[in-house]
């Protein structure tokens, strides 16, 4: 009986700290559904209005380190609570800003507390289920990012038509609050740890082990955004189909990311190194094709994005993969792993945009997005190599 009650209490607070998730998904990838709508009410042209989406990565890379650092001495529920009152004030104000200058600060500001809330997150999930079941718990929790783009965000694009673009982030914060309630109810209680401090989390700047871990995440995961990028443009300028498709593709590429999120985490309890290679490789396999699929049609190419998602799966083995090397400087570390995602968030479309403006149609990003997913292949085995080297492995 103790042993259900402690599986019901884990399931519950995996919850929790998943509704965070879902939160932060959403106002992630709505932003950019919803950039044609700010940008027009707001009076600026598309491409400066990218500048907002670009702020709130920024925010990204900037917030999660300093505020791992920030919040060593807190106890990870408080720090969880107030990261989630944070994001709910940040996004209000998103919704409430007049001008763009102001929308663009808020977004940089609400980007700030993404990255140490899923660090932080994940280490209070794998503390309260066995260490053979870490990954399975990182997965839940990060299941509800890849639910936020199948429901929350054409949710939110939906929404915006009948009630404006400013409602999308006011729901965010409704749920950014209900998180922090839901995380002061059932976290665990746990006592900060008192050895913990800032400069033995900066020791986690001096370890080989995960800064090799974070490029393979950077590099190998920019394979995917460097095709999800341009689905909707594949689907209207390549295949001539209708909005409605794009929105459909998005749903592929968003149920594909939460299958194979739980699908990996399972299987990274068994034999994590298999199911990262697994991961980069089959990504490597499915982008490489990618323009062929698109060349056989709109079933083609959604087979492709649902199978491309393998790569939805990376970073539940890549956060895990930290907790095993990062030693005693596991926030700063579990923080970072989201900082080197949202690097690949802008290097695959990055890269993807220059071989587009090269004269290539937009399936040619599968070819960019293969090269780097091969890349995070490659990491990953210098990574491995580095550690049987040094004696970790």
């Amino acid at each position: 009986m103790a042993g259900s009650e402690r599986q019901i209490s884990a399931r519950t607070v995996l919850f929790a700290l998943a509704m965070g998730g879902f939160a932060i998904g959403t106002t992630e990838f709505a932003a950019m559904a919803l950039l044609p709508s700010f940008a027009q009410d707001l009076g600026v042209s598309e491409a400066r209005a990218a500048d907002a989406i670009s702020a709130y990565a920024l925010g990204v890379v900037v917030g999660a380190p300093v505020l791992a650092v920030a919040g060593a001495k807190m106890r990870k529920r408080m720090l969880l609570i107030w990261l989630m009152l944070a994001f709910a004030t940040f996004n209000t104000l998103s919704a409430l800003a007049p001008t763009f200058g102001l929308f663009t600060l808020s977004r940089f500001a609400s980007g700030l507390p993404h990255g140490a809330y899923f660090g932080v997150a994940a280490l209070v999930a794998a503390s309260i289920v066995p260490r053979n079941k870490r990954a399975t718990a990182v997965s839940r929790v990060f299941l509800g990012l890849t639910i936020a783009t199948t429901i929350g965000v054409p949710a939110a694009s939906w929404l915006s038509q009948f009630i404006g673009w400013r409602s999308g982030f006011v729901i965010v914060g409704a749920l950014s609050l209900a998180t922090a309630l839901a995380v002061y109810l059932k976290a665990p209680r746990t006592p900060a740890d008192p050895d913990a401090n800032p400069l033995r989390e900066l020791g986690a700047l001096k370890n080989r082990q995960v800064w090799l871990t974070l490029a393979t995440g950077a590099v190998g995961f920019g394979g995917f955004f460097a095709v999800y990028t341009y689905i909707a443009s594949t689907v209207q300028s390549t295949l001539g189909a209708s909005d409605d498709m794009v929105a459909l593709m998005l749903m592929v590429a968003g149920f594909g990311m939460t299958i194979f999120n739980l699908l990996m985490g399972a299987l990274a309890d068994r034999n994590l190194n298999l199911t990262a290679f697994a991961s980069f490789g089959g990504g490597a396999i499915v982008l490489a094709l990618f323009p062929a699929a698109v060349a056989g049609g709109l079933w083609t190419m959604a087979l492709a994005v649902l199978c491309m998602s393998i790569l939805g799966g990376v970073s539940t083995v890549m956060q895990t993969r930290l907790m095993n090397v990062a030693g005693e400087a596991q926030q700063l570390a579990a923080s970072l792993h989201h900082a080197a995602f949202n690097v690949a968030n802008a290097v695959g479309p990055f890269l993807a945009a220059r071989v587009i403006a090269a004269g290539h149609d937009f399936p040619a990003a599968g070819y960019v997005g293969a090269a780097l997913s091969a890349g995070g292949f490659l990491l990953f085995m210098l990574t491995l190599w580095d550690a049987r080297r040094s004696g970790l492995e």
